[in-house]
């Protein structure tokens, strides 16, 4: 278990950047372009599709999905920047 002295703070930029970064590096510049011209152009409201999408599982498929998520796509970075 990894346990943190103080509470680790990221202000807004870096996470925009981060954010960017995972997108580009899933979907390419051109998906990830198309994907923020979706987002802003439908009012999307990540809530409630959220809600919608996890409503319709129960917690045992959401737990299989996450364990079997974990085990193809197993952490290999420095563990002490996991928040």
């Amino acid at each position: 278990m990894i346990t943190l002295d103080k509470p680790i703070t990221v202000n807004k930029f870096d996470l925009y950047s981060r954010g960017m970064q995972a997108l580009y590096n899933i979907l390419g510049t051109v998906d990830t372009e198309e994907f923020i011209f979706l987002v802003k152009s439908d009012q999307f409201d990540y809530t409630k599709w959220q809600r919608q999408h996890f409503d319709a599982k129960t917690p045992e498929q959401i737990s299989a999905e996450a364990e079997a998520y974990v085990t193809k796509h197993p952490y290999t970075g420095d563990a002490s920047t996991i928040i």
